[in-house]
């Protein structure tokens, strides 16, 4: 009896456990997508956390390489050392979900004396965290990131490159003019 006092105590006193926890990226990781996370493709790609809005990414891309709207997640052009290469991009939020135990005790309590539940909508709890997975082909539809690849490293440095001119760039009236 005693244990089992201790260990409600211990639930109360923590009041939420993680369903799913979104992973942490500190600055940028290079993986496979599908292991990111199951719908995304099989390549490998450079991950990023987004702290901008939806929609952002799309935009600057659509403004940096003046695609009128067109094609701006797939296939996107670029070169490097005169070289080309394709940029795609998805958007993909992975939500760190908990379980709120102290209003579901509350609620349960409310219940128990023939009340309607007050808190239904705060026993579980989900906080977006949005990514950026990018892939890069060369022209013969090569994974340009795969740790085989001949120019990796230079596709990596574009890539981060690319990273922070996003999200040091504010307005995208300012992408235009690093043109």
């Amino acid at each position: 009896m005693k244990k089992i006092l201790i260990l409600l105590t211990l639930l109360l006193l923590t009041s939420c456990i993680p369903l799913r926890i979104a992973p942490t990226i500190k600055d940028n990781k290079v993986m496979l997508a599908k292991k990111f996370k199951r719908d995304l493709p099989r390549f490998h790609s450079f991950i990023f956390k987004d702290p901008k809005d939806a929609d952002e990414f799309y935009n600057f891309i659509n403004m940096k390489y003046d695609l009128k709207h067109k094609d701006v997640e797939w296939n996107v052009p670029f070169f490097i050392d005169g070289k080309e290469y394709f940029l795609s991009f998805y958007e993909s939020e992975i939500p760190t979900k908990t379980v709120n135990l102290i209003p579901i005790i509350i609620d349960a309590e409310l219940e128990s004396k023939g009340n309607s539940p007050l808190l239904e909508d705060i026993h579980f709890s989900r906080i977006g965290n949005w990514y950026l997975v990018l892939t890069v082909f060369d022209s013969e539809i090569e994974d340009c990131l795969r740790p085989e690849y001949e120019s990796r490293e230079k596709v990596l440095k574009y890539l981060k490159e690319l990273k922070e001119e996003y999200l040091t760039t504010h307005e995208y009236i300012q992408a235009l003019w690093r043109k």
